[in-house]
């Protein structure tokens, strides 16, 4: 991948900036199936919304830009575009421009980045900590006592002394703000970091412009403070980032390390990365699966709670499909590798959450607006405060200008960045964790507002799989499963699967389309189909899928399976009333089966025998009359429903169609995840809420009494990191769960 890349380096690039001439960045473009262009990159220097702001604005301006958008907390840029590839290197050039670092996203550049951060911060943090101490004991004495007690001499010497202090801490510790700083400045732009540099050099350099001269308004006890929790705050802010990153990230840790190969009944070590469809895996017992794949030889037991969420192990079997992330619990097992490690579940799963932190909520938006408004505002602010002061306070511009760098410190949008990134990483990774996938970044937000949800049957009210419910008649259960053995047919399968005896020897077995089998059975006709076909006609319709088996025309047995109800299927139900949310059964299966389930399942509104079409027309009537429809569905005819109601769910067991038209995707036996997720849905809203109501309130509060003149720098500091860290702390009470 770097052989792609030609980076001349610069005076600057130990800043993180990458200027090219021939970057190569198309060779990473992947073309998806609608003929777009889309590429993720890793953004170094992104410190706030303003940031993400920026950079996006920048983008979407091209008009072949079909999306762009970054990821907060993994600081990964995806960018899709109508085209060629060739136009990555323009878009790469344009956020080189911007003042931000761009290099190929992969994992390990990301943690190694993550931890160089880190311990750059804490030396930061460390040096201002260590001399705010020093510069504190020399204040006290200076603030404490009057200078005709102390003596001019005394006074001037020791403001000599805290220059020396403060001067280089803050030239060394303000590195963080200054670098960004200087970095955008220089492309013709500015961020967050451009005022609180201003603030740091203005406070400094009027307390030495004071020394130098004899005054007494010297401020560096105040400068030194500034920085030290300017930094708490930036460093803080660093790791909740960090956390909520990881947090879906380390899934990928299990693609770490070698697997060991079967080939030519010789085994190999080789990279997880480089393991291939096709490819024979042997799987000790203590292992994770390394990839997904089919069980090949041996049995065993599977923990799957990494991936589906459920906390009970599963028994695996030849045959059987496995999931990478899994736990190889019992016995050694060899698998055939169905999916290349970037191609498996759990890779989808990263790429889903990546995908939910891009897309846009409508607090998203409005936190970008505000981003894009404050450079102005609080620079003109901050102006017209020191004017009138001046002008209209009487006071000496010394202490007017302390006021209006308080106003330049203590106004920031930090906050409302991290209303909802903060929540919305949490909020996907709590349910990751219950074998939820959120796919869109607003499906959560639109999900919280629903008033009415649309269920399927068949594979999600139900388990999805047909079960025998009776045996008519011992011989005619072993004609009917012989007969059964020879077709595909789902009720043939379950006849032949519910059936333990020896299988008949039969003759003559021919298919009916859509109709069943027949065959000759010592002489007789045997046909194996549908009531119309070979059944008795005139019995009474029951509430089961029925497959009927007729002999000679003279005897008529029906087979009854049900497709048994989820077992949690009717609590979830009566959540969702108690919720004030109606709910429907919209089927294509008879009536008599699909009132049975609806009943069971405590729903009133069914309807049944319905085509994809009618089901379409049953949505778009609800939406006539401004209802926030759910759908919860997983076959072929619930697509067009899935990608047109408001917000919709799919079981993991759902056709790959199914899948791709829904907004959120669950795993696991049971229905009960649809209400966990409007439950998480709407405890999301409420902090991302809560967190704009904080912000809000913080900066009407703050604004007015800094203006006044009622708050200091270093009390400003600590405001604006303590608005940040109290979105951060409420944010996480989704993960605590209160």
């Amino acid at each position: 991948m770097g052989q792609n890349l030609a980076i001349q380096d610069t005076p600057d690039n130990h800043s993180g900036i990458n200027q090219t001439e021939e970057t190569g960045y198309e060779t990473l473009a992947a073309k998806a199936q609608d003929g777009n262009w889309n590429l993720s990159i890793l953004v170094q220097g992104v410190t706030c919304a303003l940031c993400i702001q920026k950079i996006e604005s920048a983008l979407n301006a091209r008009q072949e830009v079909k999306t762009a958008r970054l990821n907060f907390s993994a600081k990964r840029l995806y960018i899709e575009w109508e085209g060629d590839a060739a136009s990555a290197n323009d878009f790469i050039k344009i956020v080189e421009n911007l003042g931000y670092g761009v290099q190929p996203y992969d994992e390990k550049s990301l943690e190694e980045g993550t931890k160089s951060e880190e311990r750059f911060l804490l030396l930061c943090l460390g040096v201002a900590g260590f001399a705010m101490g020093n510069v504190m004991l020399l204040s006290v004495g200076i603030w404490s006592t009057t200078a005709e007690t102390m003596g001019m001499g005394t006074r001037e010497l020791l403001h000599w002394i805290s220059a020396l202090i403060a001067m280089p801490t803050i030239a060394f510790s303000g590195r963080p703000f200054f670098r960004s700083a200087l970095k955008v400045l220089r492309t013709g732009h500015t961020n967050m970091d451009v005022p609180i540099s201003l603030a740091l050099i203005l406070a400094s350099g009027a307390s030495l412009f004071e020394t130098i001269n004899g005054g007494e308004h010297v401020y560096f006890d105040s400068a030194v403070m500034l920085t030290f929790f300017l930094l708490i705050g930036r460093y803080l802010d660093f790791k909740a980032r960090d956390h909520a990153r990881s947090s879906a990230h380390n899934l990928l840790q299990s693609f770490q390390g070698f697997a060991t190969v079967l080939q030519n009944d010789q085994t190999k070590r080789v990279l997880i990365r480089d393991l291939k469809e096709g490819m024979m895996v042997k799987i000790a017992a203590g292992e994770k699966f390394p990839v997904d794949g089919i069980i090949k030889s041996g049995a065993s037991t599977v923990d799957t709670s990494l991936v589906t969420g459920e906390t009970l192990p599963r028994e695996i079997k030849i045959g059987q499909e496995v999931f990478a992330g899994t736990m190889n619990i019992a016995a050694p097992v060899t698998l055939t590798v169905s999916k290349a490690a970037d191609d498996s579940l759990l890779s989808d799963i990263v790429r889903l959450m990546d995908k939910a932190g891009q897309a846009q909520a409508s607090y998203v938006r409005l936190a970008d607006k505000a981003a894009r408004l404050y450079t102005p505002v609080v620079h003109t602010m901050s102006g017209a405060t020191f004017l009138g002061w001046i002008f209209l306070g009487g006071i000496i511009w010394q202490d007017a200008l302390m006021i209006a760098i308080t106003v330049l410190i203590i106004t920031c949008p930090c906050a409302l960045g991290l209303a909802v990134p903060v929540v919305q990483v949490l909020a996907t990774s709590k349910l990751i964790k219950k074998g939820v996938f959120v796919k869109s970044g607003d499906a959560l937000e639109r999900l919280s507002a629903i008033d009415t949800a649309i269920f399927d049957k068949t594979g999600t009210l139900t388990e999805g799989e047909l079960k025998l419910k009776n045996v008519p008649d011992k011989k005619a259960f072993q004609l009917a499963a012989s007969l059964a053995s020879h077709s595909l047919h789902p009720l043939s399968k379950a006849l032949t699967k519910a059936y333990e005896g020896q299988l008949l020897q039969l003759d003559d077995i021919q298919e009916h389309e859509g109709q069943g089998l027949s065959a000759i059975y010592e002489g007789q006709t045997i046909k194996l189909g549908s009531r119309t076909w070979c059944g008795d006609k005139g019995a009474k319709p029951s509430g089961f899928v029925e497959l009927w088996l007729n002999i000679d025309d003279s005897k008529y047995c029906c087979f009854y399976f049900e497709d048994t109800l989820r077992s949690d299927a009717k609590n979830v139900i009566n959540h969702l009333k108690s919720a004030n949310i109606k709910s429907f059964l919209v089927s294509g299966d008879r009536r008599e089966v699909a009132e049975r389930i609806g009943q069971e399942a405590g729903i009133e509104k069914i309807y049944a025998e319905q085509t994809p079409l009618q089901k379409y027309k049953i949505l778009e009537n609800l939406q006539k009359e401004e209802h926030k429809v759910l759908m919860v569905g997983d076959g072929l005819n619930d697509a067009p429903v899935l990608k047109s109601a408001y917000v919709s769910i799919a079981p993991g067991t759902a056709i790959d169609m199914a899948q791709n038209a829904a907004d959120i995707i669950f795993t696991g036996d049971k229905l009960g995840p649809v209400y966990e997720i409007y439950k998480t849905a709407r405890k999301t809203q409420n902090l991302v809420k809560q967190n704009f109501a904080l912000a809000i309130l913080y900066n009407i509060i703050a604004i007015p009494l800094a203006i006044m003149g009622y708050v200091t720098p270093f009390i400003a500091a600590l405001a604006m990191s303590g608005s940040s860290l109290l979105v951060i702390a409420n944010s996480f009470r989704l993960k605590l769960g209160t």
